[in-house]
């Protein structure tokens, strides 16, 4: 695998050095799988059993959890970090990065403290949509996250090089997650925000063992084939014993610049009619523009880049709804006693 050349994060501290992919534990496959470049990576310590991992695991067929079991205490990965928020969709292409993106640069503009992490292992987008430079730096064996826009980030994307592609099985996603968590200087965050790959797979359901989830915010379009999807991820999420915080519907409308006609060119009211069918609110109408995408490419998300915009007040609004549904879900829940 080629590497970029390290470039020093925090440079202005001598003690700050570049974080060296050797320091990953999922990284120990790296080099002796470069011909083939599939990268296994078995441990000892399964994803979903906690036993050891058979000779070969594509014949084993292992039902999913029917309950939230963290492999550890969220406390022990990230004890300064008061709400988790995933953000997930059931298929690609709509829009769920740059929701997450902006969302976590909303809640920073809220006097917040935020963190993102990039769970999207296969299609790392977030460093080019926040502009972030460079690598992580390392202190006392622990790693300093990027920072962009006030965000602290983590991302595999920050790591390898920019056209290498990573194929990992479910141990090496696992290890990635905890590593993301455990290893990471995150300091104290009001939100830590997770980008989530596409789907039901092995990353949402590594998170959710791994660490108690605040909730998780649904990406959708309005139109069928993307409510069909998402139909599932919510499932599999309840099945998790997941909070779903709600709903958001991206590339909800158009709204021609020129004669200021509005099109509902993806449908419309699919947001709504999902959110209807799981009793769960409708967060966010996001409009489809132009400007939220060329922000994204030029890394300067619409939040930030035209905060006067009508897509930043959406995502404003998503904020304060994701902090509203927190804050009572929080309040739900049975105090300890003893």
């Amino acid at each position: 695998m080629t590497e970029d050349t390290p470039e020093l994060i925090g440079s202005n501290h001598a003690i700050f050095v570049p974080v060296p992919i050797k320091f990953f534990k999922f990284s120990g496959t790296l080099a002796g799988t470069r011909g083939a470049r599939f990268l296994d990576g078995f441990e000892s310590r399964t994803l979903y059993c906690g036993q050891k991992s058979p000779t070969h695991p594509e014949e084993t067929h292992t039902a999913m959890p029917e309950m939230h079991k963290p492999g550890a205490p969220g406390g022990d990965f990230i004890p300064e970090v008061k709400h988790t928020v995933a953000v997930s969709s059931g298929k690609g292409g709509v829009g769920k990065s740059t929701v997450a993106v902006n969302l976590a640069l909303a809640l920073k503009q809220r006097g917040h403290e935020v963190g993102l992490v990039d769970v999207d292992i296969y299609g790392p987008d977030v460093p080019l949509m926040m502009g972030a430079k460079g690598r992580p730096g390392m202190f006392e064996n622990r790693i300093i996250p990027v920072e962009a826009h006030g965000i602290k980030i983590m991302s595999i994307g920050l790591l390898v090089a920019e056209r290498e592609a990573l194929v990992w099985r479910g141990p090496m996603i696992h290890s990635a997650v905890q590593q993301f968590l455990r290893d990471v200087l995150w300091g104290p965050l009001d939100y830590l925000v997770f980008d989530m790959p596409p789907g039901t797979g092995d990353a949402q359901l590594s998170l959710s063992q791994v660490i108690p989830l605040g909730g998780v915010v649904m990406v959708t379009t309005p139109q069928d084939v993307a409510l069909l999807d998402v139909r599932k991820a919510l499932a599999m999420f309840r099945k998790l014993n997941v909070p779903i915080l709600g709903i958001v519907e991206n590339m909800s409308y158009f709204v021609a610049p020129d004669t200021g006609a509005r099109y509902a060119i993806f449908g419309e009211g699919g947001g709504e009619k999902v959110a209807g069918e799981f009793d769960v609110p409708l967060l966010a109408r996001i409009p489809l523009e132009m400007d939220t995408r060329k922000g994204g490419d030029e890394g300067m998300p619409i939040a930030v880049g035209q905060p006067d915009s009508a897509q930043a007040k959406a995502f404003r609004d998503l904020a304060e709804g994701v902090v509203e549904r927190l804050d009572s879900l929080s309040a739900l829940k049975l105090p300890t006693i003893g």
